[in-house]
């Protein structure tokens, strides 16, 4: 039996982690319809669990300390959310699996297109939940720079 709530789980991560790093160091409104596609709730005002999963993927990474935010907005979102320290250097830090010592590109073009982010982006851009899944494991997987 597939894991697919897995595979949304490493999608949201993935989509959070770009939309936070796309306006660091601001803080921001994480909405859970912009992560997971808009929901309407039930006759008795309960969201979808897809949607539900999002909301929470967003709090379990702040109480993992990727993510840092004010107060809760509903169960809809996060307000004044900015990513950590912690995430920041795991995103800009280079991706060794990618490294290429046959690539002859400018070094600036090398180490922007060779970062986390960069590998996260094409992950999320390439539709392939094994791509995606292998990104964000391997960033979660990881200790950030300076850290044991």
């Amino acid at each position: 039996m597939a894991d697919i709530h897995i595979d949304d789980f490493y999608r949201d991560v993935a989509i959070i982690f770009l939309r936070l790093y796309s306006v660091f160091p601001r803080k921001t409104t994480l909405y859970v319809e912009d992560i997971c596609g808009p929901d309407e709730p039930d006759e008795f005002g309960l969201h979808h669990p897809r949607f539900q999963a999002g909301f929470s993927a967003m709090v379990w990474l702040a109480e993992q300390d990727y993510i840092a935010f004010e107060e809760t907005i509903r169960s809809e979102a996060l307000d004044q959310v900015t990513l950590t320290r912690k995430s920041f250097l795991l995103l800009s830090a280079i991706d060794n699996s990618v490294h290429d010592e046959a690539d002859e590109r400018p070094p600036s073009v090398k180490e922007y297109s060779g970062t986390r982010i960069t590998s996260l982006r094409q992950a999320l851009h390439s539709g392939s939940s094994i791509h995606l899944h292998h990104s964000v494991s391997e960033l979660l997987a990881h200790p950030p720079i300076g850290d044991a």
